[in-house]
């Protein structure tokens, strides 16, 4: 097996999509000796903020001299990212060793009749596999979608279940509701984790407090009264949170005070569980975080910035950091998302703040929305909008359109955000 046919025939596995359920998983899990079980999870669900988060609480371990593993979805720039310890992908070597054992597993269902694990339950199978073989000390864990029946949820040894901010997103799927949505979400709390929660509205707070009651888990949510002395920046940022002070992080816009802010309460959780993580350790490992499509640089000269913001809070957190850092200056948006998002509130948060905007379909995602749909939807809210063909035709335009002084920002799906920094940086 090579390194195409590896993917191949893990992208192939979503053939056998169907009913909701995570028994297949299991399954497999069982038959390849369920490395899950060997492994220590720091598990984290949410709607915005889940990859920022994940980002500080890994970095700040290894730099406390932990082998970490990190699990994420979707990724930027390569498929192998979805997997990495201490910031390394997973090898291409190992990518087929494992997925060859994750194939004669599934053969192995497949005669007894008990059906196959979809490519993402795959995937995080492998993911185990090789967490185990690296000896990982503790892995990240980033749920896919919702929490309750996602495939990361078969893991057993959760330390702290961190839940990011909850709103409506995957609506329909997860729920129609702001409490149906959130009750997803909890889903990952277990049985003797510590349970740790951004500051959430009220509907999806009293869910939460809920289950973590339910499971006799004791909680707690970020305190954002005492996020204090917020120092912005595009390169750079500080802030004070409880008894920490001028703690720097160098991942921009507003929404990183709070995605900092429960990743230093889940540390503090750890540290009082046994894990070692000095305070050296902490203001290090947050200082150089690094977590792209975050209101991130693409590059420089015009400024070129993107932005994973693809529903309502993101649009609306996105909106106050252009409001606040890129004041006065002229902006080129350019847009892609997909078709199952509020790309209309995102639209109508966003565009009337631009002087032009540029909009793409999403490669290779049978979800995306066309840039034609888009481009109309945005007409509403600004009348300076075109359709592009493709993201390098939009990387191009958006350049000849920008002086100097103004300011590129490319947002939506994070599933086209590899592809366009590639562009941006040829």
């Amino acid at each position: 097996m090579t390194y195409e046919e590896a993917k191949a025939f893990l992208a192939d596995c979503n053939r056998y999509k169907g009913e909701i359920s995570l028994e297949p998983l299991k399954k497999m899990l069982a038959i390849l000796g369920n490395p899950q079980d060997q492994l220590k999870f720091v598990h984290v669900a949410g709607t915005n903020g889940k990859g920022s988060t994940l980002a500080y609480v890994s970095t700040v371990l290894k730099e406390a001299g932990y082998r970490v593993g990190r699990y994420i979805s979707p990724t930027i720039f390569s498929y192998r990212e979805r997997i990495q310890v201490n910031e390394t992908y997973i090898s291409r070597e190992g990518l087929v060793r494992l997925t060859e054992q994750i194939q004669k597993a599934g053969e192995q269902m497949l005669a007894a009749g008990d059906g196959h694990p979809t490519m993402f339950e795959a995937e995080t199978a492998l993911a185990f596999l090789w967490f185990v073989e690296k000896k990982c000390d503790i892995v990240v864990l980033e749920v896919g979608m919702g929490g309750l029946t996602d495939a990361t949820n078969v893991i057993k040894n959760t330390l702290v279940a961190a839940l990011t901010p909850v709103s409506m997103d995957h609506i329909g799927v997860l729920g129609n509701t702001l409490g149906e949505i959130a009750a997803q979400k909890a889903g990952i709390i277990k049985k003797e984790c510590k349970v740790v929660s951004a500051a959430q509205k009220t509907e999806s707070r009293i869910v939460i407090e809920q289950k973590a009651k339910e499971c006799g888990c004791p909680m707690s949510f970020v305190d954002t009264t005492q996020i204090r002395d917020r120092n912005r920046g595009l390169m750079k940022q500080s802030f004070s949170y409880k008894e920490r002070t001028q703690v720097e992080i160098s991942l921009a816009g507003e929404y990183q005070f709070e995605n900092a802010a429960l990743a230093l309460d889940v540390l503090d959780e750890l540290n009082k569980m046994g894990y070692v993580i000095s305070e050296e350790a902490i203001r290090k490992g947050m200082r150089h975080t690094i977590w792209q499509g975050r209101f991130s640089v693409v590059a420089k000269e015009p400024l070129f910035l993107m932005d994973g913001a693809h529903n309502r809070d993101a649009a609306r957190v996105l909106r106050d950091s252009i409001l606040q850092d890129l004041k006065g200056r002229r902006l080129i948006f350019i847009m892609g998302v997909l078709a199952d998002k509020e790309y209309e509130v995102v639209a109508e948060q966003t565009a009337p703040l631009a002087e032009e905007i540029l909009t793409i379909m999403t490669p290779d995602n049978p979800r995306a929305l066309s840039a034609e749909a888009l481009a109309e939807t945005v007409r509403k809210y600004n009348p300076h909008v075109r359709a592009m063909g493709s993201i390098r035709d939009a990387v191009r335009e958006a350049r000849r359109l920008a002086g100097s002084e103004d300011v590129i920002l490319a947002f939506g799906s994070l599933s086209y955000l590899g592809e366009l920094y590639r562009e941006a940086n040829k």
